[in-house]
Order: structure tokens, then C-alpha cells, then sequence
């Protein structure tokens, strides 16, 4: 993929921050190109998106996919509980960073879903690491272009509806609209943990027009984790392909203080394990965690948490 704007050899490529000081748990490093994926013949492939130039609360998200790696020393691969190696079960490997270009999130996104198109035309799933919520338009954009008419789940404390923020289409309040407009089926989109204090009315109001089916957090306090997954689950298993985006802000604010817009009596870390636990039988196709923001969190377990997430969601996860 060539560069929109000559490079400066000298200059850091995009931003201080991206680029891999250490891969995903220590896993070797691959280019983002179709054959090169298909040369390691990878099967599952990290890459960080460090763009949160769309962000309308507090920022720091940019920094997410380098706080991510760099707490993911702290696991193995290997579960002794439920004795599962995620090294044998999936070849994979860390692509590095999306070459972002700060400030200009339409060319962004052009680049993003190059590269994550790449990645799935190498034969591999993506796992994006962000970022804001905007990086999942870039993945949803890229997963359309290889699977018709795909479902979606989202884990957040908003519905992310919005059409437009200002006239940027491409905001991180818009991801799940953008995700209509590239091709996803509303009958098999489904929104979870949607909190009634953070949303706007025009947002409920697009939710209802595209049709989504939403369990508030609300409906997971009353009806239980289980039955919310397994909801979920019946909803998006009605496509093929499913695409999973898990927002960190969905989680309570004590689990998840470092996040833009923390979200106080929030979903805790074991519901939304419960709840990723039935969507063992879905063809999840690509997946995001996006909304992590490390300088908002002196106690680094926010990090942790989302590291957490990624091994659950993995483990879950049908082989290859």
C-alpha cells in the first residue's frame, strides 16, 4: 500500500506513540500485506489503529494499542482452568500499527480499511486494537468488503448511532450507523449494555429506525448475564459472519476508570465474560476493543482488563 503523502525518512512514521515497542504477547511480527500474512499463514492477526482524533470527551485513547501490548506481558497464552492454548489454537501474529494520519480522519479510514482488508484477504481475522470508537468504521468497512450482508455486536455504554458529529460522518459516536451504511444487517445487529444516562434521544431514535435490537444494561441487571449473551447470540447467529466490537467504557468505571467516558454502575468484567461465553457457535469473523486510554488510568487495570477480555473473547472464539 503506497503512502497518500511523501514520507521524511527522518520523521516518525505518523505518530510518536504507534509503532511496537513489544507485539501482543510476544508473538512475531508480520507486515500487514496480503502475502505476507499468507506466507506465515496466520490465522489471526492483531493491529493497533492509535487514532482517537474524533473524540468528543477526554482523549488519550491514541495511546491505547501500546498500553494494551505493553500489559499483555503480564498473561500467557494459557489457560490452566479450562486447558486451552490459544498458541495452538490459532496461528498469530502482531501486524504493528495502522499508519495514521492525525487530524485527517476521512484518509485514516481510506488507509485502514486497506490495510484491514489485507489482513482478511490473507486469510487471517483481524483483532484491532484502538483507538476510539471511530476505529471500528475503518473494520466494519473492511469486513463488508468480504462478507455479505454480516452481523454485529457491540458491547458500550452508548448506542454510537449518530449520523454525524458536526458533519464528520466518521466520528466514533457513528461507528454502528457506518457499519449500515457499508452493508451489515440491522436484523443481526445487536447492541449491549446500553446505559440510559449517556445517550442522546436522536441516538435511541436511529437505533429504532435501523431496527436494532438493543439489551440494556438495565435488562442484563434483571434478566442476568446468560440470558443477554444468549439473546445476543440468537439475534447475530442469524448471519453468517458477525463481527464483535467491545467498547471498554461498557464496563464499570472501577474496572475501566481509563476511558474517555467512564461509565459509573457499569457492566462488571464476569458479566461480560457470561455473556461472551455464548457466542461460541457464531462465525465471529473480525473484532475491536477500542476506547482504552492509559494516561486517564495511573492504576494501569484498565489495560489489564482489556487484555483480559482479549484472551476470553479469543478462548471463545471457533478455530480456524
Amino acid at each position: 500500500m503506497s503512502s497518500p503523502i511523501p514520507m521524511d525518512e527522518t520523521m516518525w512514521n505518523g505518530l510518536i506513540h504507534s509503532g511496537i515497542a513489544g507485539t501482543m504477547f510476544g508473538l512475531p511480527y508480520v507486515p500487514p500485506k496480503k502475502e505476507a500474512i499468507k506466507a506465515a499463514q496466520a490465522d489471526l492477526a492483531f493491529i493497533g489503529f492509535p487514532f482517537d482524533s474524533t473524540q468528543i470527551s477526554r482523549t488519550g485513547a491514541n495511546y491505547g494499542p501500546r498500553g494494551i501490548r505493553e500489559h499483555s506481558s503480564l498473561f500467557l497464552t494459557y489457560n490452566a482452568t479450562s486447558d486451552i492454548d490459544l498458541s495452538q489454537k490459532f496461528r498469530m501474529v502482531d501486524c504493528g500499527d495502522i499508519p495514521v494520519i492525525p487530524g485527517d480522519v476521512e484518509n485514516t479510514m481510506k488507509i485502514a480499511t486497506e490495510t484491514i482488508s489485507n489482513i482478511i484477504a490473507g486469510g487471517a481475522r483481524p483483532v484491532l486494537i484502538g483507538g476510539d470508537h471511530s476505529v471500528t468504521i475503518g473494520g466494519a468497512r473492511a469486513f463488508a468488503q468480504h462478507h455479505e450482508k454480516p452481523g454485529l455486536i457491540l458491547f458500550d455504554t452508548h448506542y454510537d448511532t449518530a449520523d454525524d458529529i458536526g458533519g464528520v460522518k466518521d466520528s466514533h459516536c457513528c461507528p454502528i450507523s457506518r457499519a449500515v451504511d457499508a452493508g451489515f444487517d440491522p436484523r443481526h445487529m445487536v447492541l449491549i449494555g446500553i446505559s440510559g444516562w449517556l445517550n442522546p434521544r436522536t441516538e435511541l431514535e436511529n437505533a429504532r429506525r435501523h431496527g436494532l435490537t438493543v439489551i440494556t444494561l438495565d435488562e442484563i441487571i434483571r434478566d442476568g448475564a446468560k440470558a443477554a449473551g444468549q439473546k445476543a447470540a440468537r439475534i447475530a447467529g442469524g448471519a453468517r459472519d458477525v463481527y464483535l466490537t467491545i467498547d471498554i467504557d461498557a464496563l464499570d468505571a472501577t474496572v475501566a476508570p481509563g476511558t474517555c467516558v467512564p461509565t459509573a454502575g457499569g457492566m462488571m468484567l464476569r458479566e461480560m465474560f457470561e455473556i461472551l461465553a455464548q457466542f461460541k457457535e457464531l462465525n465471529i469473523g473480525g473484532l475491536d476493543i477500542v476506547e482504552v486510554a492509559p494516561s486517564l488510568d495511573p492504576t494501569k487495570v484498565t489495560q489489564i482488563a482489556a487484555n483480559r477480555i482479549i484472551l476470553e473473547t479469543l478462548a471463545m472464539l471457533k478455530a480456524s
